[in-house]
């Protein structure tokens, strides 16, 4: 009897050549779900898109740019950005452009470096400021002015030139320029100038600090990295990853969106960044810490340097793309700003952005495939993944059930970061923007998110999602 059972079950799992057709079809239809490209809704009712940016090469402060003005090196971007696209001029609608150390010559930037481009008298441009996050708010700027129907065609972006910065009398100097400036009797103004003392002459640097703490935010990164037990041996190592992934995409040209720069005196053009180093791990542990003395873990090489550099890029609708024959990068799906503690949690925009735009979004962390974070120090970055990975985190900051979880690393950062390619404060938006679109095409992914963190204790995070005529040049 058991045999015969035996004998049934064997014959029954034999299956006909029309059940194997069934069974090959089901495989197959199985498998193109599983393979199918998740898509994201639009939002806007525009379906607003990044048909292409470019950057000038992000140079180390005081190199090949040292002599030029900032404006002059966002002028680069504006023509590189109509070069690369072939738009004219006079199609663009409006500019939206960031800054965050201001040359006081030309406090609203984007209209001078416009006017220096060659662009209409009457294309209006403003200037935005939101710290290391300025071009991604131009970039959103643009997606809500073509959103609400106000304008159709947008170029969106920022520059940063800490090779020459304002530094200002001190308030006791500038106060009494200016009661100079109104005396009207040679006799006032020698009574004003004898009055100077010698700590009139004490100038006021610039300093990338909290001015609500008064805290740089070196020290405020050392503390943070400390907090969430991020070690400097793995900061030394988060940092020889960035550089190494930045020189291998250097060396295979994948920075398409780079532009070369002509710099007067000059004889050869400037054509790449010249911060990527990759050291040994040996050289990078002798360094000392930078802030927080002599226990820190901070150092000049797990940190961003000073960077000269800017970005364009530009914005429209879908329709608009296709009445002009451009072809898209990627829609800009979605964003979300944040902010938080700027003593504690001073850095930690991604660890609050993230999960905030991916919630919104119906998303969860294996939907993403390129992540594009800013990288202000290693010990940030650590930071914010450790606590995306914390129950604690979860719990008591975010109110969720418990961790958001550990994005894949293998899809993190892969050809470096401001680490490695440096970080012109309002410029990072626009790379993070054409590399996520880039990626997304070279690794054949559909969603990609970009996360930064800002002084201020904000942070931004946004959904890009590759078009289908996107190409990675």
């Amino acid at each position: 009897m058991a045999s015969q059972v035996a004998k049934s079950f064997i014959k029954a799992a034999r299956p006909t050549s029309t059940a194997k057709f069934d069974s090959a079809r089901r495989a197959l239809s199985v498998g193109a779900a599983l393979h199918q490209k998740k898509t994201l809704k639009d939002r806007t009712g525009k379906n607003v898109v990044l048909v292409d940016g470019v950057r000038t090469p992000f140079l180390v402060s005081f190199t090949d740019y040292a002599k030029m003005m900032p404006h002059e090196l966002a002028r680069h971007s504006l023509l590189g950005l109509l070069q690369k696209t072939g738009i004219q001029k006079e199609l663009i609608d409006y500019i939206v452009y960031g800054t965050v150390i201001q040359e006081v010559k030309t406090s609203n930037i984007g209209r001078e470096a416009a006017l220096a481009a060659g662009f209409s008298d009457k294309t209006p441009a403003h200037t935005v400021t939101m710290a290391c996050i300025s071009s991604n708010q131009a970039i959103t700027t643009g997606i809500g002015m073509i959103a609400a129907g106000a304008y159709d065609i947008i170029v969106a972006g920022g520059v940063e030139f800490m090779s020459d910065v304002p530094i200002r009398h001190s308030r006791k100097m500038r106060a009494l320029l200016l009661r100079l400036n109104r005396a009207k009797t040679p006799a006032q103004r020698l009574s004003l100038l004898a009055s100077i003392r010698p700590d009139y002459f004490a100038p006021e640097l610039p300093a990338v600090a909290e001015f609500s703490s008064g805290e740089t935010m070196g020290h405020s990164a050392d503390r943070l990295a400390a907090a969430f037990g991020a070690s400097r041996a793995e900061q030394d190592e988060y940092a020889l990853r960035s550089h190494t992934l930045a020189h291998e995409a250097q060396q295979k040209g994948y920075f398409t969106d780079l532009i070369p720069v002509k710099v007067e005196g000059k004889d050869a053009l400037v054509e790449k960044d010249n911060g990527i180093r990759v050291s040994a791990p040996e050289q990078l542990a002798k360094l000392r810490p930078a802030f927080v003395k002599p226990h820190g873990t901070v150092t000049a090489a797990n940190a961003s340097f000073l960077t000269d550099g800017a970005s364009a890029c530009l914005v429209m609708s879908e329709a608009k793309a296709k009445e002009l024959g451009l072809k898209p990068k990627a829609y800009l799906r979605d964003f979300t700003y944040v902010a938080q503690d700027p003593v504690d949690q001073l850095l930690l925009g991604p660890a609050y952005g993230i999960p905030k735009i991916l919630d919104k979004a119906g998303l969860k962390l294996s939907d993403i495939d390129s992540w594009e974070i800013h990288e202000a120090f290693a010990g940030q970055i650590l930071a914010n993944l450790k606590a995306m990975d914390s129950d604690w985190f979860g719990t008591t900051y975010l109110g969720r059930q418990g961790k958001v979880g550990s994005p894949d690393l293998a899809k993190w950062n892969k050809w470096g970061g401001s680490l490695s390619i440096g970080h012109p404060f309002a410029a990072t938006g626009v790379r993070l923007a054409m590399h996520t679109a880039n990626r997304l095409v070279r690794e054949d992914g559909q969603i990609g998110v970009i996360s930064a963190c800002a002084a201020g204790g904000q942070g931004v995070a946004m959904l890009l999602e590759r078009h289908p005529e996107a190409t990675a040049d």
